[in-house]
């Protein structure tokens, strides 16, 4: 017996069981559906009934937290171990250059850098587009005087109780802080629907790994318990994302689109891995199949590393005007940020 070989050669020939893991396979792509549809869906649905309540903002920010603990503990808790895991496997590790250079880290490095490089391409061109669309405003002018604009209109408005100012009276100084503070909000909003769009990118990768992998599996042996920890999985991961959705603020069309590409990437990808059985005969334990997953892995763990540390749990404690205004809500946010992490790190005990 082989050092790659482990366990009872008896037990490994009975799990081997391709029909009975074809049945197992089929049932779950039905289960993974419907948990994966319902997680994403639950915040989105959620924030759309309580908009304009005066809880949402809180209740969308602990929502977020919580998101923020669940992506950073799938990056480092689920992706990225079993992404070392498959290239250090005894089948892979022993050749050349696998045995050579840790590339699992390499990758997630990449991973980080090209998460970072979107960022920063993303935020540059939307505030280039700002700096245009302000430094070539036509201005109005009506009998010697600046035309009112909604920005004056909302000065007015705000400083109605200290005086009465008509709207050719407000200050330039107040105009320009109203017109700064609807452009902050405008790129945060804009921030945010990027990095809802890259942190499905990087979960979509994940979620095809898994998929590809166990339509790939021949045994039933870890298909069955399998199918129990991905239907927890998948309703934590889509929480995590659909919180995200959710604060981003898109339209119909696109929530909807996002949902149901989250809700299908994984049973698409059983379905594409028994396809490649099928059609090659490799399974998951295959070195070219364990190559390909533990790169994959990598480069998804790095992007969601990013995602959860810079584009979600530094932008909402550093950088959040309610969090920083509360205390309480501070705290709040870190208890939900932990428990977020922790739902996600017990199911590695099982997947």
């Amino acid at each position: 017996m082989s050092e790659c070989e482990v366990g009872d050669a008896s037990r490994a020939q009975w799990c081997r069981n391709g029909p009975a893991a074809q049945q197992l396979k089929l049932v779950s792509i039905g289960i993974i559906l419907v948990t994966s549809a319902v997680g994403i869906s639950s915040p989105v649905v959620l924030a759309r009934l309580f908009e304009g309540k005066p809880a949402y903002v809180r209740a969308l920010l602990l929502i977020k937290c919580f998101a923020a603990g669940v992506v950073l503990s799938t990056a480092l808790v689920h992706v990225l171990p079993d992404a070392f895991a498959a290239l250090a496997d005894c089948q892979v590790a022993v050749r050349h250059p696998w045995r050579d250079f840790p590339f699992s880290g390499l990758l997630t490095l990449i991973g980080a850098l090209l998460a970072l490089l979107v960022d920063v391409v993303a935020t540059s061109h939307a505030v280039g587009d700002s700096a245009g669309k302000q430094q070539y405003q036509p201005v109005e002018l009506e009998e010697g005087k600046r035309k009112p604009t909604a920005a004056s209109v909302a000065a007015v408005a705000m400083g109605g109780c200290h005086g009465h100012h008509g709207v050719a009276d407000v200050q330039e100084g107040e105009e320009e802080e109203v017109d700064q503070g609807s452009e902050e909000e405008r790129l945060a909003k804009l921030k945010q629907r990027m990095v809802s769009q890259v942190l499905e990118i990087g979960i979509v990768f994940h979620s095809v790994i898994i998929g590809v992998t166990m339509g790939m599996s021949q045994n039933q042996c870890a298909i069955r318990p399998l199918v129990v920890a991905l239907a927890f999985h998948q309703i934590f991961e889509g929480l995590g994302l659909g919180g995200c959705i959710a604060q981003a603020g898109f339209g119909f069309g696109t929530v909807a689109y996002m949902c149901l590409m989250f809700s299908v990437t994984t049973p698409m990808g059983i379905i594409l891995g028994m396809i490649v059985f099928y059609m090659t005969g490799y399974d998951d334990s295959n070195p070219n199949a364990l190559i390909s997953e533990g790169l994959l892995g990598s480069l998804s763990a790095g992007v969601l590393i990013y995602m959860a540390l810079v584009d979600l749990i530094a932008v909402d404690f550093f950088h959040n005007k309610a969090m920083s205004s509360s205390s309480q809500l501070k705290k709040a946010c870190y208890v939900a940020l932990v428990l977020g992490s922790a739902s996600m790190s017990i199911l590695a005990l099982w997947a």
